[in-house]
């Protein structure tokens, strides 16, 4: 931790092969919450209430209280562990508490927002539905945003604590 304190990081091969290696698979996290999201519905805001309050259509039945619930148990603490992870690796960026706070509040806001969007268009109003589709682009948007922000800070410290070498100097 002191090196994340201390900003160490960026002069650590290790540590920074590490955080490295957590954005990979956080990419990966990322990449699968399209896929996920599209193996369900798309963005139209019909294909979000037929997922969410079933489709005599699509022979699917609304989702259930016990499912959502049980969605959520798992999303909520993984959301907030990986939020907590990008959002603290931001605080040791070249940015002002400004931006940094801004940062956080859109990640976290977006995630929030993306968790209940569903609940809302299932148990409140399906005119929701937009807003489902919406807080999953915003959502996907923040987090692209923050692994591709973090990914060329750590590239850059690296290049930055890479050895210099001076040009050799020609005998005359």
């Amino acid at each position: 931790m002191k090196y994340l304190q201390q900003g160490g990081f960026q002069h650590k091969a290790p540590m920074r092969l590490t955080l490295g290696l957590s954005l990979v698979m956080l990419f990966g996290l990322w990449l699968t919450g399209f896929a996920m999201y599209f193996q369900r519905m798309g963005l139209s805001a019909d294909s979000v209430r037929a997922y969410y309050l079933g489709s005599p259509d699509g022979f699917s039945n609304p989702r259930s209280y016990a499912s959502m619930l049980e969605t959520a148990h798992a999303h909520l603490p993984m959301m907030a562990l990986v939020l907590l992870l990008l959002t603290h690796l931001v605080l040791f960026a070249p940015f002002s508490d400004r931006a940094k706070a801004r940062i956080a509040w859109a990640a976290f806001g977006t995630a929030i927002l993306e968790e209940s969007s569903g609940w809302l268009v299932r148990f409140v109003h399906p005119g929701l539905a937009p807003l489902r589709v919406a807080a999953f682009l915003a959502f996907q948007a923040v987090l692209g945003g923050l692994i591709t922000g973090l990914g060329l800070f750590l590239y850059n410290a690296a290049q930055e604590s890479a050895p210099h070498h001076p040009p050799r100097r020609q005998p005359h």
